[in-house]
């Protein structure tokens, strides 16, 4: 769940307001089937208008950084380390800050160039590739996520830890880090 400010309250008055004046105008309506495909429409458009509002006043609202980020691999227990500094930006508090880390074994320094290496099949592609045997066992992109902070207020920042399971068969690595606030 995310983390509520003045700005989403705001935004939600105004949204309310206009539900009130639709379900006003239907009502006036003299046919009910008029009315009750208007009171639906009202319903359908204020509820998608809740949902759409809460992403984009998050998008303005909630800023966070990512500083001082170095990553260390421990060969001893096959993991690699990602240390650093989240800070909030913004001016409101934030609820959950999350890191999306994603490791690619890249192809060309070993000779090894798929299009598996950068794009992972889904659903339906990947069922039929394993039920015919096509998906490897030795995956080339690793992709995991984290909770590095909660309740971070604003301007504040915090230091974060997170490690995972190395694949010792990766030689030429690739990282991507990127950071959400919700």
């Amino acid at each position: 769940m995310t983390e509520l400010n003045y700005v989403h309250y705001i935004t939600f008055f105004i949204i309310f307001l206009l539900f009130l004046f639709g379900v006003y105008k239907s009502l006036q309506q003299k046919k009910t089937s008029l009315k009750t495909s208007m009171l639906f429409s009202v319903t359908l458009i204020t509820l998608f208008l809740f949902i759409l509002s809460v992403i984009v006043v998050d998008k303005y609202t909630k800023k966070v950084q990512l500083s001082k980020l170095k990553n260390k691999r421990l060969l001893s227990v096959e993991k690699i380390v990602y240390t650093g500094i989240v800070q909030n930006t913004g001016n409101f508090t934030i609820g959950k800050v999350t890191i999306e880390i994603k490791l690619v074994n890249r192809g060309h320094a070993t000779g090894n160039v798929k299009g598996e290496n950068f794009f992972q099949s889904t659903g339906l592609f990947k069922f039929l590739n394993e039920g015919m045997g096509i998906d490897k066992d030795k995956p080339q992109t690793i992709t995991k996520e984290f909770v590095i902070a909660e309740k971070l207020g604003a301007g504040k920042a915090k230091q974060f830890r997170v490690y995972f399971d190395y694949p010792p068969y990766f030689r030429n690595v690739s990282d991507f880090v990127s950071v959400k606030a919700h």
